[in-house]
């Protein structure tokens, strides 16, 4: 019988913005103006809380939201033209996060940051952790002349280098199209499980997660990356690539909120003011953000079956 992980328990969490596209090397710049307009979002949604709940329409359900469940703790130290003290800089921010005993919710910028995010994870723990990345891409280019080592198409293969995260614990959802037969052959040569968008559509997001619960059981510790591009552009214009194909907003959102109780982290990526139509981007990665927060602060507000 497969392990099955279990749900965290009831916790607080921490914003962090890390404005910053310097390794946006082949997609559209802009994703550094992105946490400022995430946030903007967020007050519109928080706007809803009274006497310390929130009402969920989707499961008709009221859900704790005391004051201090979501805290802003600005932005990460970035320099614009140093990747490197960057790099170090989002992953010492989800750390620090984590010692004071809090679960970080990380804001892009560039998805090179999903790497720090997964150091800053695995450096906090003993134990091993599990990457959850959806993505329209595989993001495990090794280094090419255009990108270097550290980009937006290489943020999971420097994650996989970590020493204590566990590829074959991890899974990849929602990519499509094409992408470098390298990359194929470094999956393929670690275990690493890639479950593409058309199978997301073909079985459904229920049973996906059901999957992806029992995947990451081998490890100690989760990291949910979310790059947005993950999502059609049809759904998220906003983005640093478009990928037609991509999953629906409904089928984004019923996904976090099903593993946010099983992960420790959250790093979301590529959302672009730049490229985005009437902040329609930032709203959807706000809601991502609030059922994420929501929906994983207790084990009692996973939506139903999640937790069966």
């Amino acid at each position: 019988m497969t392990a099955r992980a279990l749900p965290r328990t009831s916790r607080r969490f921490t914003l962090l913005g890390a404005p910053f596209d310097g390794a946006a090397t082949l997609g559209w710049p802009g994703s550094r103006y992105a946490p400022d307009r995430i946030r903007a979002a967020m007050r519109w949604i928080l706007q809803r809380r009274e006497g310390g709940q929130i009402y969920c329409l989707d499961h008709a359900a009221l859900h704790p939201f005391p004051d201090d469940l979501l805290t802003d703790g600005g932005d990460v130290h970035t320099v614009a033209h140093d990747l490197e003290a960057t790099l170090a800089g989002a992953a010492a921010g989800v750390r620090d996060t984590l010692a004071a005993g809090h679960t970080p919710v990380l804001l892009g910028g560039d998805d090179s940051l999903l790497y720090p995010a997964a150091r800053g994870l695995a450096e906090s723990t003993a134990g091993t952790v599990a990457v959850v990345h959806l993505d329209a891409h595989l993001d495990l280019l090794d280094r090419s002349e255009q990108q270097g080592a550290h980009s937006h198409s290489s943020g999971m293969r420097r994650a996989s280098e970590l020493p204590n995260v566990d590829l074959a614990a991890s899974v990849q959802l929602a990519s499509r199209h094409f992408n470098f037969p390298s990359s194929l052959s470094f999956r393929e040569q670690a275990g690493l499980r890639n479950i593409p968008a058309a199978e997301i559509h073909r079985r459904g997001t229920e049973a996906i997660a059901e999957d992806v619960i029992a995947q990451i059981a081998a490890a100690d510790r989760g990291l949910l990356a979310f790059d947005i591009d993950c999502v059609d552009p049809a759904h998220a214009p906003g983005a640093g690539a478009h990928e037609p194909g991509g999953l629906t907003s409904f089928q984004a959102l019923d996904l976090v909120q099903r593993l946010a109780p099983y992960v420790d982290a959250l790093v979301l990526t590529e959302v672009n003011p730049l490229t985005d139509l009437h902040d329609r981007t930032a709203n959807l990665a706000a809601y991502l953000v609030a059922h994420f927060v929501v929906h994983g602060g207790s084990p009692d507000a996973a939506p139903e079956g999640a937790l069966s």
